[in-house]
């Protein structure tokens, strides 16, 4: 049986990955985010088929994401240095932050950083994404694949802006 490199069984697990849902809600920012423990839940049963480690240890004052094959056959990391904060409530969100953000560089996942960009004062990008309208070929399509269970109100929000009508009549599919 021929042996499978980390770097071919990150590529296959990035082909099954999929979309990641920004499921978690910034009230202070009032944008949506994905979760590192929902991201890490949905990689847990690709990392057991692929046979990949996850690590993400906190080594001198950086945090780290490892994701190491236990074939033997090599291993990826990645990394961010943590700013210098004594509250231990920051540094524990800082902590959070770089997890999620080293794990996503990592296995490059496509993400727009909301709450970031909100941070700095600039505008939200779902005000970028087009409306999804009633009776247009792209709703009607929306309702075929959320009926199908092919897709959920949170893959549409990630291309789709909803008028809250629209996104409760969705949720009601």
């Amino acid at each position: 049986m021929k042996e499978t490199n980390v770097n071919e069984k990150l590529f296959k697990l990035q082909q099954e990955i999929g979309t990641i849902s920004k499921d978690t809600s910034n009230p202070f920012y009032k944008s949506k985010y994905f979760d590192v423990n929902s991201l890490i839940k949905q990689l847990q049963p690709l990392l057991k088929k692929y046979r990949l480690l996850l690590l993400q240890p906190i080594e001198e004052d950086t945090v780290y994401t490892k994701i190491i094959c236990i074939d033997g056959t090599g291993g990826v990391i990645s990394a961010l240095k943590l700013p210098e904060i004594s509250d231990p409530q920051k540094i524990g969100s800082a902590i959070t932050y770089y997890r999620r953000y080293t794990l996503a560089s990592l296995l490059g996942l496509q993400a727009i950083d909301d709450d970031g960009n909100l941070a700095r004062g600039a505008s939200t990008p779902n005000k970028e994404l087009p409306w999804l309208n009633r009776g247009t070929t792209s709703y009607n399509k929306v309702v075929k694949a959320i009926k199908s269970g092919n897709y959920s109100v949170k893959d549409v929000l990630i291309k789709y802006r909803l008028s809250k009508e629209v996104e409760n009549e969705l949720n009601g599919l």
